[in-house]
């Protein structure tokens, strides 16, 4: 067997949001460690990708917002949300540092961070696929192995394995980190890019059984998206002869006036999305492991907050285990509160996901849309004076 003597601190499996910002601030604080994911970036994944203040406030705190402004995403200052045929707008307020938000394209926003661990003194790894966690003979992790794009052996070995792979997350499979709460997956939300059309800010058009919304984004783009039941996203996908189709029909049904803007510009993506989208909470650490990201918690995207999500789960483990590299606190009870902390800081919104997800009628959405807001800019303030230096 290969050596997987603990030759780095941290082996962190999936470079998205999760991954990218733990290993950014373990990098930060000196630790020795390694990022790997299996696509070669800059690489995109299914997200509709716009931050939530919470995001944003962390983003400002590690020193990565002008770098992304200056990808070319542009600042939001406007939010405009209509519901029973009023549309109210409202400029973005100074809160938690930040006067602005972002919907930034994965493939650049992911990228910046990653690229950001390395400067930081994080090496990355591209194009290797994980396919199991290492685990010694009492069962903790002290590694993981997979192959590289050609088809190579891979093992590295760490004392911590923090798996930031996603919802299928295959770290989690592998230490068996079970679930502790399933709240169904009857969601669904479908989007695509759009050009040639100009955009004022944010849009969210309430209507009966849906939400849709406008992200604006990189190249005078933006993604036009819209959420419903998902028996009711399954149900136009039969009636319709494509995936596009179906997308159409339920966007001009849910948004009939952005549509009609719509046709003087183009779509230039594909549909993408997801017809389920799973409601589900990990255990979130174990014996030489620990998950950040969609990989321990994976919400309904109705509330926009997996990025946020992702961020602050990063926050809060890097700082757990840079407390237990430096030998300032035990592991059990590290990460303990970190999972505690985790839970504790996601529960509201959560709740309010669940809520928002079952599409209630119209006069409650808002009423949800409102306790959501509120929720958020606390969860942003609490962020923002964050405890793990830049």
């Amino acid at each position: 067997m290969p050596d997987l003597r603990r030759r780095h601190d941290v082996v962190v499996v999936g470079a998205r949001a999760a991954g990218a910002a733990t290993a950014l601030l373990l990098a930060r604080q000196g630790h020795d460690v390694v990022l790997v994911d299996r696509a070669q970036f800059p690489a995109d994944t299914v997200s509709t990708h716009q931050i939530a203040r919470p995001g944003m406030a962390l983003l400002n705190r590690w020193g990565l917002l002008p770098a992304v402004l200056a990808s070319g995403a542009p600042a939001i200052r406007r939010v405009t949300f209509t519901a029973d045929g009023e549309a109210v707008t409202r400029t973005v307020k100074p809160k938690a540092g930040v006067d602005l938000l972002v919907a930034p394209r994965r493939y650049v926003l992911d990228t910046i961070v990653a690229e950001a661990a390395v400067r930081a003194g994080a090496r990355v790894r591209y194009g290797v696929v994980v396919t199991g966690v290492r685990l010694d003979d009492a069962g903790r992790a002290v590694g993981v192995y997979g192959q590289d794009h050609a088809g190579a052996d891979v093992e590295i070995g760490a004392r911590f394995v923090v798996g930031a792979d996603g919802l299928g997350s295959r770290v989690a499979r592998s230490v068996g980190a079970e679930v502790v709460e399933y709240r169904g997956d009857a969601g669904a939300v479908q989007y695509a890019y759009f050009a040639g059309v100009p955009w004022d800010g944010i849009e969210l058009h309430v209507a009966d059984r849906a939400l849709a919304g406008v992200f604006p984004t990189h190249h005078g783009e933006a993604c036009i998206w819209v959420g419903s039941p998902s028996a009711d996203a399954h149900a136009a996908r039969r009636r319709a002869a494509s995936r596009t189709e179906a997308f159409t029909a339920q966007l001009t049904a849910a948004a009939p006036e952005l549509v009609a803007r719509l046709r003087a510009g183009r779509r230039v993506s594909p549909v993408a999305g997801m017809l389920r989208t799973p409601n589900v909470l990990r255990r979130a650490y174990g014996p030489g492991w620990a998950l950040a990201g969609d990989a321990g918690y994976h919400r309904d995207a109705v509330t926009g907050h997996g990025i946020s999500d992702a961020y602050r789960d990063a926050h809060l483990l890097a700082a757990a285990l840079d407390r237990v590299l430096r030998g300032g606190a035990d592991e059990s009870s590290a990460l303990a509160d970190y999972q505690r902390r985790r839970d504790s800081a996601l529960r509201e919104v959560f709740e309010l996901t669940i809520a928002l997800a079952a599409y209630p009628p119209v006069p409650e959405f808002v009423d949800l849309q409102k306790r959501l807001s509120r929720a958020i800019d606390v969860a942003a303030a609490e962020l923002a004076p964050a405890d793990v230096p830049v």
